[in-house]
């Protein structure tokens, strides 16, 4: 009976959440409908998309690893980096989007420098969330497997956990949940990823709520948990400088520290204040739906908004993780440990929720872990095939005389279905390391794969944004390069990429091997301080400034098709 309640509430939010996205998005007729809802959409059902695209089934699962591990809130002091990167974009960033009327923010970049520097940041865009979103992907079929496990092998009944030795029953979970979200993201569009998005923000933060409450009745209430976990009545429950466990170090000692610490305060104040710069201002995935307000003051009051509430929402699922600790230092039955006997945090929680948590309750849970899945992974391949088809699908077409609305339209379905085939892959790629390696953490794996990319990315808009002449397409590309390669050399990936090429890289000691945090920062930086030295074209500043001042353009085609809108070498 057990089984039947929880399938039919998973199912019936299956059936609900198709349903409301194809209803939602029946009448895309054009490119601007399917990438920006007719700039249409209330402010408040912008917020909630964002938050559900950001709230990833890599938070639901990642961030209560997180806790667990660290069994403090230091994961969530991020969100002041949150709080202050949004500020940063709502003020700067979305005006000159809504002046110049882009439909991606790489639109921006052709204007600003040039043709050749939207096309190669679009394309970093189109490798970087492929890869970030794929990675991402993988992570709900941890839960599905065990969902698996338990009803199929066991009949409902209560199991012990056991590390899963092959990647077929992962890919079979990560193919059922991309075919789901496909089918109503690549015929409803944007419309049909907000109104869904809605739905699944609701649930999410909802689930996570019972969550709590039922782990608190488990583990008898706060007392116990205060008791298991003293620093939670302590500041450094909830804030952790970096410097706690630093003894008798000298000052490089120190900026070591700082630099390679993960969680501490000085990551939150300046690494993630630059993540999300980059991702809330240079990021497709994020800033699309953003574009869909109205104006952009509405689209700055979704972003702000957005960015408060996830304080809380950082905080409750990390306590999660946190509870999960006192509960499992309790009743061990069902803590998941790989084959040395150490506990596989990406698992703890997957593992409470079908082992232990009530029937009904259960089944909702269930259903916002794919809720965050699947909204992270609809705005994903949204976004995607917006910029695959604006950035360079369109002005193919143009350039073939053979652009119409159906064939932007038919494109922008069928890139859909070619990222959501690419993201599989990745996925899969990513399973079989999980299987190889069961100690792979979640979120700094995903957050890592971002900084790296969109760092760089956010350095070439800074220069757009913070300077009214400097940088050109051949210094930005230079930049770009120079940017890549000094976060590669400082962070993990010099060694990780480099290894299996036969080419060996000493780290010399005294160099700080940069915690994942400082990724978009260091990025960031690097292209700035690269592109500033190069000057932009006199007739590229004049070509912008007229589009700034043109008013009355007609924003109904994409800018690739608007001549007033191209670059002065375009546009003959």
């Amino acid at each position: 009976m057990g089984l039947f309640i929880d399938g039919a509430i998973i199912l019936l939010y299956f059936v609900a959440i198709s349903a409301i996205g194809l209803t939602m998005g029946r009448r895309e007729t054009n490119l601007k409908d399917f990438a920006l809802g007719g700039r249409q959409i209330p402010w408040w059902a912008v917020m909630a998309s964002i938050i559900a695209a950001e709230t990833s089934a890599a938070t639901f699962l990642g961030a209560p690893g997180e806790g667990f591990e660290k069994r403090s809130l230091a994961y969530v002091q991020l969100t002041l980096g949150v709080v202050i990167g949004r500020w940063v974009v709502a003020t700067v960033f979305l005006k000159p989007y809504y002046d110049y009327k882009v439909y991606t923010v790489y639109d921006y970049l052709a204007i600003r420098f040039g043709p050749k520097t939207k096309s190669f940041v679009s394309a970093l865009f189109l490798v970087m969330r492929t890869l970030a979103s794929g990675t991402r992907l993988f992570i709900p079929s941890l839960v599905m497997v065990l969902a698996w496990k338990l009803f199929a092998e066991q009949g409902g009944q209560s199991i012990k956990f056991q590390p899963v030795t092959s990647v077929g029953p992962y890919l079979v979970a990560i193919i059922t949940l991309t075919v789901l979200t496909a089918f109503y993201t690549a015929k409803g569009g944007i419309k049909a990823v907000i109104w869904t998005d809605v739905v699944q923000a609701c649930l999410m933060f909802g689930s996570a709520l019972i969550a709590i409450a039922t782990l608190l009745n488990h583990i008898g209430g706060f007392d116990a948990l205060l008791k298991a976990v003293p620093a939670m009545a302590k500041p450094e429950g909830y804030f952790v400088t970096g410097f706690e466990e630093a003894h008798n170090l000298d000052f490089w000692g120190y900026v070591k520290l700082i630099f390679t610490g993960e969680y501490t305060i000085f990551s939150a104040l300046f690494g993630a204040t630059m993540m999300n710069m980059a991702m809330f201002g240079t990021d497709q995935d994020m800033v699309q739906r953003m574009l869909t307000a109205e104006t952009h003051q509405k689209a700055r009051k979704s972003l702000l908004t957005a960015a408060f509430m996830d304080i809380p929402i950082a905080a409750v699922f990390t306590f999660i993780g946190i509870l999960l600790y006192v509960y499992y230092q309790k009743n061990p039955l069902h803590l998941p440990l790989d084959p040395s006997g150490k506990a596989i945090n990406s698992d703890i929680f997957g593992s409470y929720i079908l082992n232990v948590m009530p029937v009904g309750i259960r089944g909702l849970v269930l259903a916002g872990v794919f809720a965050t899945a699947m909204g992270s992974l609809s705005a994903a391949l949204n976004a995607l095939a917006t910029s695959a088809t604006n950035d360079w699908y369109v002005p193919a077409l143009a350039r073939r005389g053979q652009y119409t609305d159906e064939a932007a339209m038919s494109g922008a379905r069928g890139f859909t279905i070619l990222f959501a085939v690419l993201m599989v892959l990745v996925a899969s790629g990513f399973a079989y390391m999980k299987v190889k390696n069961p100690d792979i953490r979640i979120i700094p794996v995903v957050l890592g794969i971002a900084g790296y990319i969109v760092g760089p990315m956010l350095g070439v808009f800074l220069l757009g944004m913070f300077t009214k002449n400097r940088g050109s397409d051949k210094g930005n590309l230079i930049a770009i390069v120079v940017g890549l390669l000094t976060t590669g050399f400082l962070g993990d990936l010099h060694i990780k990429v480099l290894d299996p090429l036969g080419i060996k890289i000493m780290h010399p000691e005294w160099l700080p091997q940069i915690s994942f945090t400082w990724f978009a920062l260091i990025g960031s930086l690097t292209v700035f301080l690269v592109g500033v030295w190069f000057k932009t074209p006199a007739e590229v500043l004049a070509a912008a400034k007229r589009k700034a001042e043109d008013t009355d353009s007609d924003d109904d085609l994409p800018p690739s098709l608007r001549k007033e809108e191209l670059a002065p070498e375009e546009a003959h």
